[in-house]
């Protein structure tokens, strides 16, 4: 079964629609008319099933090194989900996965502030 076709993401208080623009038997892919942000869903299924959502972000900048020069920018996040082909219902997968993303959103994301600003 697929997800649904446009999927939505919102950086910085903009919505952005990422149409299907890739598909094979395991993975599916997104990404905005510009080119500028893409999404990947992908699953790799064996001993253990790892399930993958990763967004790709680019955007153009000034270049600190060279007045008047625009660099192409770019950086990735994704997360992956990692469980036994048997034990865990996905309603149970669910509840784990929500947790941790409630973690990581509480206090206004102080954590992923924290984290990418190298804290341990």
């Amino acid at each position: 079964m697929a997800l649904a076709t446009p999927q939505s993401v919102t950086i910085n208080s903009v919505a952005i629609s990422l149409p299907r623009i890739g598909q094979s038997l395991n993975s599916g892919l997104f990404g905005s008319n510009d080119g500028l942000v893409k999404e990947t869903v992908s699953h790799q299924l064996g001993k253990r099933n790892r399930h993958m959502i990763r967004i790709d972000h680019n955007k153009v900048a000034a270049d600190p090194f060279l007045t008047g020069v625009n660099q192409k920018y770019s950086m990735s996040a994704y997360l992956v989900v990692d469980v036994p082909t048997v034990g865990y219902t996905v309603a149970e997968q669910k509840q784990v996965v929500d947790g941790f993303i409630t973690q990581l959103n509480a206090t206004s994301g102080a954590i992923i502030t924290q984290v990418l600003g190298n804290e341990t």
